[in-house]
Parts: C-alpha cells; structure tokens; sequence
C-alpha cells in the first residue's frame, strides 16, 4: 500500500489538473470559429471523451474507420474528449499530401511530443524542421542497401542460432512434433539480431542470458490498468500535460525509458573506448552506433553538437524498439497467418527449398523470391504494428482529395481547408485493409495478390509509399530502418519456414486476439501475455 502522502500528492496534482481542463475547455468554446471545412461525421458519444474511449477501447478500431467512411465519406471529423474534434484521411490523395507535407506543416502534436520524450527523450523522432532533417542525413547510412547488404549474414547467424536450439529439443521430441512458444522465440532472435547489426553488441539471449532490453519491453504491458490510469491516459489526449502526472501507465513508460537510457549509455560508451583504443570491428564501423561517434567528430559533414548527440543515445532506444518490437512482431504474425492456412505454409517452403541448404543473398531476397516477397508484404499490410498516424497542422493548409466531397452544409467540394491547430489522423489499418482500395477479401490473408498488382485495377495502386502500403509511413519522415526490417524479417522467415512447419495444437481456427503493450501483440486468446503456441515438426 501507498504512504498517505503520496496519494494527497496525487489527489492534489489530479485537482489541479481538472481545474485546468475546466478552463482549457471554456476557452475552446469561446474561442471556436468557424474556419475549415464544415464535414460530415458520427455524433458525439460522451461529452466529456468525445469517440476516444470507444477508439482506444476497440479490439480493431480499423474496422470503426472503415464503418465511419463507409457512412460519411472518406473525409470526416471524429468528436474527441472535451469537445475536441479530430480530421480522418481516408481518401489517398488527401493522404498522400499528408504525408508529403509531414515536416513542414503536420508535425507531431504537444502530447505526440510528450509522450515521445516520456519514452526516448528528444532524439530523431522527438524532432521537427531543420533539425530533424539534419539528423536523419547523419543516420541515413547506416540503413542504405549497401549496408544492409553486409548485414544480412548476421540476420541469418541469428536465424541459425534459433534453428540450433530448435533441432536440440526436436532430437528428444515424438515424432508430432513439441510445443514451442514462437512469439517468444521471435523476440530472442529479433533482439540478438538488431544488437549485433545495430550495435555491435550481442545480448546473446538465444544462449539464454538475461536481457535488461527484453525485461523492460516485457514490464510494458497496459493490460488491466486501473480506472486512474486510463483516465488520465484519455483526458491526456486533448491534454498533454497529463503525460506527466504518476498513473501506472506513466510510471510504466518512465521506467521503460530509464532502463533503455542506461543502456544507451553502456552501448555508447563501449564503442567509443573501442575506437579510442583503435580496436578495429567493420560492423561497428557501419553501425548506427558508429556513426554517432563520427558525428561527434568536429570534422564530420554532418556535425552534431554534444547535446544532439547525447539526444541521440534515445535513438538507440528507438532502433532497439523498432528492431526489437515491431520485427518479432511481424514474425509472429507471420507464422500465425501460415499456420492458419497451412497450404500457403507449404507454397512458400517450395520457393524456397530450391537454395537447398544454402541461404538466400541478400539480392535473392529482395527479386528472386516473389512468394516471400508476397507473404511478407501480406503481413505488413494486414497487421501494420502502428494502427495510425495522428499530426497537428502547423499553419492553415489546403488537402485536394480524389473525389468530391459532401461537407456539412451539403456543399460539394474537392479540397478541404484545414485551419492552424487542427488534429489530423491518418488510420494506417483502414487504409491497409479497406476494401475500396484491395477488393472483397481485403481482410483475408492472401500472399497471391502482390503477384498480380500490376494488372489489377485496384485503387490501392493509387497509395504512396512503399508498395502502396503506408506500413512505413511516407515522405520525408519515413521509417529510417526499413530495409533492415524487410531484410530482417525475411532472412529469419526463411530459414524457419525453410525447416520446420508450423500449425496450432487446436488447430487453424484457433483464436487469436491482442495483447495490449506499447505495440499491440498477437497472442492465443486464454493464454498469459503474449503467447503464441504452436506445434512445430521438421519440415520433410
């Protein structure tokens, strides 16, 4: 139990903020005008959440999206927590221009912002402008094909390593196979992965060493937070100053970004006495860990000062989170969606038992395997790790759409006026999943339509971004790793799929559902946290 001061403290400190809000919102209806566009829309739930709790509290609230875009087009205002309102884009020009105007006119919002420096300070991607653009150029290296190419032999060495570990227990296993929990699997060679690649460093959790990395991103989980902290959490996102008060989630999150501080610096200090010691290591060399020592350099093209680069330490937090996290993340989807349909299991075993032992190149990956191409594509597409993408406009702008537009009044239009301050949100999942943009079994996991694209009039084709997806977001900000994640994802699936199979001991129709942390995860409904268990056998 809690000292009663401490719960005074908080009382106090929730007192106060309400008292705030109280104010925050009687200026926002005093100062309300009648600028923008005037759109369609769903009706106010609760006056004082707006539709956020029924967004944060829905299983798939991309199939709420598509419900609203279906009703009120595919541009619409969102009532949000005290009297709030927030622009959706569904319509792919309109999203599009969002994304190309990302850096100068939709940035991330006061509360993007907070909860961003809450977790990894204010690295890349606290920044905004010039100094964001002039980070990612100091980084953009480290991820180039060149790079990537190099590194794609210690993606499999970590493949290998699970594939060892696998063999041993199967040695001792009957002849159906034995139970293996995979998503736990696939955060031990994601994370062995991203250490090596990323930092020269291995965590050698396959080995079965203790991971501080893997202990932090574990204790991040939002399941069962108490009524405290979801409030705080949805009053939060009208008003970021909130981010900071001491609920559990918050506590959580500050703890999470506490521990991978302190192994930022271990990384950072490591490496940089290596250098000084001229103790030579090419991977270290292109690392991003690397290239923040030669940033640090007063001769380096792209010079930091010592504060960014201090900054910057977070975005090693963000490498391991995007390289940890997101890749065992889509691995697991992987191996739930080919466990689901067992003969799209066994198409993409044939593709790929023609290298026999050997592994795929790097240029294999990427041309010469169209199925692997497709599967990873499918699972990209239909189970993104970020569901949206929220900004706030930060000067008056102008969206052109694809078709027309019904507004409010009823008037036609085909641009909509997007006034200073407006919250805009992108739903990634809808766009990924809609069937306008990807025909009647959008929603169904089939790895074939990314071989027949080209020839297919879907308006899906009409998307930017990579492959028509916005997975990756779009324009200049991004994601910095994607090629390491695509190389990634591919070289560990292909070595398991290449081995072993894979299927569900209840069988294909085995219910998943999502275990709430700070990416949703797949999990086994009635199993603890995130597990995924499958019956895994030697492929013949």
């Amino acid at each position: 139990m809690k000292p009663v001061h401490q719960l005074r403290l908080l009382d106090v400190l929730i007192l106060v903020a309400v008292i705030w809000l109280i104010v925050k919102v009687v200026r926002r209806i005093a100062t309300r005008t009648a600028q923008g566009t005037k759109l369609n829309g769903p009706p106010n739930e609760n006056l004082l959440f707006g539709l956020t709790r029924r967004l944060v509290g829905a299983p798939d609230n991309g199939l709420l999206y598509q419900q609203w875009a279906e009703t009120y087009g595919s541009v619409y205002g969102l009532p949000m927590a005290f009297l709030g309102r927030k622009l959706i884009l569904c319509d792919p020009k309109a999203v599009n221009h969002f994304y190309s105007m990302e850096r100068t006119i939709y940035i991330k919002s006061k509360l993007g912002r907070a909860v961003i420096e809450n977790l990894f300070g204010r690295g890349l991607l606290w920044a905004e402008g010039e100094s964001h653009k002039r980070q990612r150029k100091a980084l953009t290296p480290a991820f180039s094909n060149a790079a990537i190419r190099k590194l794609t032999e210690v993606f499999y060495d970590s493949a290998h390593k699970l594939k060892m570990h696998w063999d041993t227990t199967l040695d001792n296993a009957p002849p159906d196979g034995v139970i293996i929990d995979v998503e736990h699997w696939a955060n031990l060679v994601a994370l062995d992965s991203i250490g090596i690649a990323g930092f020269s460093h291995d965590f050698r959790t396959l080995d079965g060493e203790y991971s501080a990395v893997a202990a932090a991103f574990d204790s991040l989980s939002f399941e069962g937070q108490g009524f405290l902290s979801n409030l705080v959490f949805l009053i939060g996102i009208q008003f970021p100053v909130l981010a900071r008060l001491p609920s559990k989630r918050n506590r959580i999150m500050t703890n999470l970004r506490l521990t991978m501080s302190g192994i930022a610096d271990q990384l950072l200090e490591k490496t940089r006495q290596e250098t000084k010691s001229h103790v030579s290591d090419e991977t270290r060399d292109r690392s991003v860990i690397g290239l923040l020592l030669k940033a640090e350099a007063g001769d380096a093209e792209l010079h930091m000062n010592e504060s960014e680069v201090l900054a910057q330490m977070v975005r090693i937090n963000v490498l391991l989170l995007a390289g940890y996290e997101t890749t065992s993340i889509s691995l697991t989807w992987a191996l739930i969606e080919l466990a689901r349909k067992p003969e799209k299991q066994a198409k993409l075993r044939d593709e790929l038992v023609q290298f026999g032992a050997a592994d795929p190149t790097w240029d294999q990956l990427g041309s010469a395997l169209p199925y692997l191409d497709s599967v990873v594509l499918e699972i990209l597409r239909l189970h993104p790790p970020v569901g949206e993408t929220t900004r706030q406009a930060a000067v008056d702008d102008v969206i052109p759409v694809s078709e027309p537009i019904t507004t409010a009044s009823g008037e036609v239009v085909d641009s909509i006026v997007v006034p200073k301050g407006t919250i805009v949100t992108v739903p990634i999942r809808y766009m990924n999943q809609a069937e306008v943009f990807w025909g009647p079994n959008s929603r169904e996991f089939e790895p074939e339509r990314w071989l027949t694209l080209a020839d297919d009039p879907l308006r899906a084709k009409e998307i930017q971004g990579h492959r028509h997806l916005i997975t990756f977001l779009d324009g200049p900000r991004t994601c910095l790793g994607k090629s390491f994640a695509l190389a990634e994802f591919k070289a560990v699936l292909s070595v398991l799929i290449r081995n072993f199979t894979f299927e569900f001991p209840g069988g294909p129709e085995t219910e998943i559902g999502i275990h709430r942390a700070l990416i949703p995860r797949p999990k086994v409904v009635g199993q603890p946290g995130g597990n995924v268990p499958m019956r895994v056998r030697r492929a013949e």
